[in-house]
């Protein structure tokens, strides 16, 4: 107590000095939004199993507000579709295509060419879903898993899917999963993670 009376009794003593310290305020920007800028993000292994970690990440997202689609190509059995996409967190949304069965990574000798014509044209109606979605500027992140797998097997075109990650909006995440990611599409990637089995 005694040396805060002190120190008020020096300070009221002082004389202020003649010379001001106060120096001008230089004029600086005011300060702007940066747009955020998406990525392109590839999870690979030798073998199918990634999608785990993206599953998690789009979940994360979602629940911090981003609009998250995930397209599955060639996980069927629930016959989806475009239509008949799961919400899930109210802003992610996850479809897979209208088949009853998972599709191999490679095409089987027994596959008849009409059961052939029935996948394809669902795995494009998945394709064709995300790329409208992509158009209208309303998804943050996209995930598309096991879509090198469909390209190998001659469903979507590579330059289609090259064409797509370029003139996607700047904001927006793309990630690819899964084995067989072509080479020109790996050289696009910001971000690569490869799962490895020890």
């Amino acid at each position: 107590m005694n040396a805060r009376v002190s120190i008020n009794a020096q300070q009221r003593g002082s004389s202020p000095s003649k010379e001001t310290s106060l120096r001008p305020t230089p004029i600086r920007k005011p300060l702007q939004l940066v747009a955020t800028q998406g990525q392109v993000q590839i999870h690979t292994s030798t073998f199918r199993g990634s999608f785990s970690v993206v599953l998690s990440e789009a979940i994360r997202s979602a629940g911090l507000g981003s609009q998250v689609l995930i397209a599955q190509f060639l996980r069927g059995g629930v016959n989806q579709g475009p239509n008949g996409a799961i919400n899930l967190c109210g802003r992610l949304e996850w479809l897979r295509p209208a088949i009853e069965t998972c599709l191999q990574e490679k095409i089987l000798e027994e596959d008849l060419p009409l059961k052939r014509k029935y996948e394809e044209k669902a795995i494009k109606e998945i394709w064709e879903f995300c790329k409208s979605r992509l158009i209208e500027k309303k998804i943050d992140k996209i995930i598309l898993d096991e879509i090198g797998i469909a390209i190998s097997l001659g469903f979507i075109e590579e330059n289609d899917l090259i064409f797509m990650i370029n003139n996607r909006p700047s904001s927006t995440d793309i990630i690819l999963t899964g084995p067989s990611i072509p080479p020109k599409v790996i050289e696009m990637a910001d971000q690569i993670t490869e799962l490895r089995c020890n």
